[in-house]
């Protein structure tokens, strides 16, 4: 494993420039590039002229560019145009939203095209995936296309992976003896790796996805089985010295649904038993978790311990902090907020009363497991969505005790099947029934020339007293671009058809306290309008917000567009959800229908484990940088159980450096 562990940037071809970049993609050494597998495969067998064009097909072009300009639609989207001259005729190809390529294509450059015809009279061409060509350049048949960013072409991609696989596949190590293969049905570690990258023909690519896919399948189970195998201490018994809890769930201003309650029975009966607590709660956006975890640091409090809840950003921290306040006001309970905006006396004092178990409940960011937070008697770690933190900082928290229970929230809807193959060594709890008189969200997926008519709906019920929430569209390449979006967005609608509304702009680059800012004046209903970027995904909870919309809905999936439509629908006003949307895959067609036909989060992420294949099981952003790089647990639950029987064949310290390449506890890696 050691050569496989060598720095990425000393591969040639790399460099300084390079491995910056492809650092920002989570790939570091040898091992994380040969892991990095190609998003989809290009058959360039065939190339057509354009007489042979039929409208609505895709095809492939080789032909040189001619001239090349960049205009803008009435609709306000970039387009980028150039002539194609081949041997067959010319054609017109025709590139949308992606502005900065009029400083790469060139006049005179070779180049292959890959999109739906529009036109044949004149020829012309949407191109969804291009590359430049050198003069003497012949095109392989099968091309392996490759998530990428900013600077890195699949021409590169293509030549890195190459050098890779020739200087270091025989140093790749083989898990699986011969006898094994065969009765897994699976081939070599190192044709499977060959294969992924560069098949020779599609049985290739089935074997090594195959074996791939198990590989990967069983490393995980080998680390949950790591990670059982040091769970083995003796937990905290709460036992409730007063009638705290029932004092809380009394003053509370509704009642409990069924669900909860089953599942406040559930977390209880472990809290009271003598065994750590290791337990997942799922709920649907909107199900009613935070307050389960209240209930469950109330009997934490009651019990004599301190509880602490560790939420990923600031934002959520704060509504947590608010919305935990309010359930334990009146009771005694003292509660505290740790973030990194706090100040330095405010940590100062905080870090004493919580060191002196003057603080009952401690909610905050990783600024909680920060050196010099230390508890008292820290009895109970709630963590939310826990697919953003990694092992150690889980475990970093839960250090600050002697051993507590551990609630771990996740507003991701999994099915249970998927579940139990992912958290092997957790419990589960699913709060599958939301509250009573809250309507379901109607949404509706509308085309950009309905741009104009969505807004205008949008104004009216802005007219009529309520607030909305205009989400900007995903930049798949670069954060910078993202922020350019938001901005360009928000200064098109203030200075468009909002002109004298008071509107916001939220997005992930802006400091704490400006977006704590914000998100408090759109909470007071000052602001009405809040144009932001993917940061109010979770958690953001505005009653009066009944209209979110979404511009380039296809560019989402399926899991965070119904995280995003859970921020309205909080209240028992009809709240609306609107997708605008240019699809242009079957994919994202699907995803936009399942929209607007449901809103059980269980369903749709059946959906989406169903639609996207690999990635996103963990209702994160696919950027190649998902728990599951090529194992999809809707497809592979067979190969998942015989991997998970595997497992148990091998003794995971002998492939230690090997597993934690893969799931390294060092890392921000999304394991139980």
């Amino acid at each position: 494993m050691e050569r496989l562990l060598q720095k990425v940037q000393y591969l040639k071809g790399v460099g300084p420039q390079r491995s910056r970049l492809l650092a920002k993609m989570g790939i570091f050494n040898i091992f994380d590039l040969l892991w990095h597998f190609p998003r989809t495969y290009m058959d360039r067998s065939s190339v057509q002229q354009p007489g042979q064009l039929v409208i609505g097909e895709q095809a492939n072009i080789i032909g040189t560019v001619k001239t090349i300009r960049s205009s803008r639609s009435r609709k306000g989207m970039s387009v980028l145009s150039a002539m194609i001259s081949s041997p067959g005729g010319s054609i017109q190809a025709v590139w949308f939203n992606q502005p900065f390529l009029i400083d790469t294509i060139k006049s005179g450059q070779r180049i292959w095209l890959h999109g739906k015809i529009k036109n044949v009279l004149p020829p012309e061409i949407h191109v969804s995936e291009y590359e430049i060509l050198g003069q003497e350049d012949t095109v392989p048949s099968i091309v392996p296309i490759y998530t990428t960013t900013e600077g890195i072409s699949q021409r590169v991609w293509r030549l890195l992976m190459d050098q890779a696989l020739k200087s270091y596949l025989s140093d790749y190590p083989e898990i699986l003896n011969s006898g094994q293969r065969e009765h897994y049905g699976v081939c070599g570690i190192r044709e499977a790796l060959a294969n992924i990258h560069f098949p020779l023909d599609r049985n290739a690519y089935v074997q090594a996805r195959k074996r791939l896919a198990f590989e990967e399948l069983l490393l995980f189970q080998m680390r949950l089985l790591e990670l059982s195998a040091e769970d083995t201490h003796a937990g905290l018994i709460h036992r409730e010295k007063n009638d705290l809890v029932q004092r809380v769930l009394a003053a509370l201003p509704y009642k409990l649904t069924a669900a909860q309650q089953r599942v406040i029975a559930e977390i209880f009966a472990d809290m009271e038993s003598p065994r750590i607590m290791n337990r997942l709660l799922q709920g649907d956006v909107g199900a009613g978790k935070t307050v389960v975890a209240a209930l469950a640091m109330a009997k934490a409090v009651a019990s004599g311990y301190q509880a602490a809840l560790m939420a990923p950003t600031e934002i959520l921290a704060i509504q947590h902090g608010q919305v935990i306040n309010d359930i334990l006001s009146g009771s005694g309970v003292k509660t505290a907020l740790l973030t990194g905006s706090s100040t330095a006396a405010q940590r100062s004092d905080i870090l004493y009363q919580t060191q002196h178990g003057e603080i009952d409940v401690l909610i905050g960011t990783h600024a909680l497991i920060q050196e010099g937070v230390a508890f008292e008697k820290l009895g109970l770690a709630v963590i939310d969505e826990q697919h953003r933190f990694g092992v150690r900082q889980r475990a970093a928290l839960t250090a600050k005790g002697d051993h507590p229970d551990t609630l771990i929230m996740t507003a991701t809807p999994i099915p249970r099947t998927l579940a139990l193959t992912a958290y092997g060594n957790l419990e589960i709890s699913i709060i599958d029934q939301l509250p009573p008189g809250r309507k379901p969200v109607k949404t509706k997926y509308l085309p950009y020339k309905a741009r104009v008519q969505a807004y205008r709906y949008v104004k009216q019920e802005i007219m009529a007293g309520r607030q909305a929430y205009i989400v900007c569209p995903l930049v798949e390449e670069s954060e910078t671009q993202d922020l350019q979006a938001a901005v360009n967005l928000y200064d098109e609608l203030r200075n468009g058809i909002f002109t004298g509304y008071e509107l916001g702009l939220l997005h992930g680059q802006m400091r704490p306290v400006e977006k704590e800012e914000i998100m408090s004046q759109f909470k007071n209903g000052k602001i009405k309008i809040l144009v932001t970027t993917t940061v109010i995904e979770v958690g953001v909870d505005v009653a009066n917000a009944n209209v979110m919309l979404i511009e380039h809905a296809e560019r989402f999936g399926l899991s965070q567009l119904h995280q995003l439509r859970g921020r309205v629908g909080r209240s028992s006003v009809q709240s609306y959800c609107i997708l605008l949307a240019e699809p242009h895959t079957d994919e994202s067609k699907q995803r936009l229908r399942a929209m607007e036909i449901s809103n059980d989060g269980f369903y749709l992420a059946q959906q989406d484990l169903s639609i996207r294949g690999p990635g996103d099981f963990w209702g994160v952003r696919q950027h190649g940088l998902d728990q599951l790089k090529i194992a999809n647990l809707t497809k592979d639950l067979v190969l998942a159980e015989k991997a998970r029987q595997c497992s148990r064949e091998l003794n995971p310290l002998d492939w230690q450096n090997y597993v934690n390449a893969r799931f390294p506890v060092s890392e921000g890696t999304a394991m139980n």
